[in-house]
């Protein structure tokens, strides 16, 4: 039985953890060719890279600073040689403010400028750029090429204490959408997902005073009770990629338990 992404072959940021790791994966289970795993941290693609391999398909990890546009241009050119082509760009990498200071969460009146910038180049930068330079490649493939694009809940409301992401986020909805009009045929969609049991929500959870109160808080909009997986993110990423929906593009899709559905709050 053939896979929806029968002979493709993909490259995913930010593939080391989390829901990255877990779309390259369900990649090769649905019957990519190869993927090139991209992350900054060589172990974690690396033990990414293990895991496709296991789950099917050829992978190679690629390390890549996604703040420095000269290592995004070698990443999408060391894709393109070692894995002969590209048809599916996941551009998934993404960071919090938290994770460049040691300081609690800042508002939007009290967050350093380098911080700001910093999740500006990884979230939204960085985006832009990968796509910028995967296009040509993409323009290429004539197996249905397409971009998939990870945005957040944060790009559609507000949320405290992370202006950053949630700015960064909500340019990576409009960014999908004029990606899909100005590369059309090459198909653009993004997911916004909520919360995800990812090692970096578990580390935020973690931080607080009270982890299970702010697992809680987090989790209290969801109709769905209780967190998300990176694998049923994975699933709706390798929908948006596949030939399945080859009539879908510039649109964005809500994977979050139903938490922007409603203006309530579950009680304990």
């Amino acid at each position: 039985m053939l896979g929806s992404l029968d002979g493709k072959t993909g490259l995913v940021t930010g593939a080391g953890q989390g829901i990255g790791r877990a779309i390259a994966v369900e990649m090769a289970r649905q019957g990519a060719v190869a993927v090139a795993v991209a992350d900054r941290n060589k172990e974690t693609a690396a033990e990414t890279a293990e895991l496709v391999r296991a789950a099917g398909a050829r992978a190679e990890a690629i390390v890549c600073d996604l703040r420095v546009g000269d290592s995004i241009a070698g990443m999408v050119e060391d894709t393109v040689e070692r894995l002969g082509g590209l048809d599916v760009l996941v551009n998934n990498a993404g960071v919090i403010e938290t994770a460049f200071t040691a300081e609690p969460a800042r508002g939007v009146d009290s967050l350093p400028e380098e911080i700001w910038d910093a999740v500006y180049e990884v979230n939204l930068k960085a985006v832009w750029l990968t796509t910028k330079y995967a296009a040509p490649h993409l323009r290429r493939s004539t197996r249905g090429p397409a971009i998939v694009n990870t945005a957040s809940v944060s790009g559609l409301t507000g949320f405290p204490n992370a202006p950053a992401y949630g700015v960064t986020k909500a340019g990576v909805i409009h960014l999908t959408k004029v990606t899909a009009v100005d590369l059309a045929p090459v198909r653009c969609n993004c997911f916004c997902p909520g919360v995800i049991e990812t090692p970096l929500a578990r580390d935020y959870m973690a931080a607080a005073p009270d982890p299970d109160a702010m697992e809680h808080e987090l989790t209290a909009p969801q109709l769905v009770e209780r967190l998300g997986r990176p694998e049923e993110v994975a699933k709706l990423a390798c929908f948006l990629a596949s030939d399945d929906a080859a009539f879908i593009t510039g649109s964005s899709y809500v994977i979050d338990g139903g938490a922007l559905t409603w203006l309530g709050v579950r009680d304990r």
